[in-house]
């Protein structure tokens, strides 16, 4: 039996993705999984704090994982976040 989402819960996911640096970052990793956030800095060039807390919005709200690695953490979209790349993937591709 498959447990929909409440509104609530679904509310979460889509306030996780309401930013254009979080889209980028989000589509960032899909291409290039086990991004440092220093990887992500160089690539999008914004300000190191914002997108430090542009990532931590993201991995609250589940959409991606933080896997800690000595000094490093690694970026990865966790399954949720697989699945807002592919509605974004979709939506920007509509006409």
């Amino acid at each position: 039996m498959v447990k929909l989402k409440t509104a609530k819960q679904m509310e979460r996911h889509l306030k996780g993705i309401a930013n254009h640096y979080r889209i980028e970052i989000l589509l960032l990793i899909t291409d290039k999984p086990g991004l440092t956030l220093d990887e992500i800095v160089m690539t999008i060039g914004a300000n190191e704090k914002t997108l430090a807390e542009h990532t931590r919005r993201l991995h609250v709200a589940g959409l991606i994982n933080k896997n800690y690695r000595g000094h490093f953490v690694e970026h990865t979209l966790s399954p949720y976040g697989k699945t807002f790349v592919r509605f974004l993937s979709a939506f920007r591709t509509t006409k």
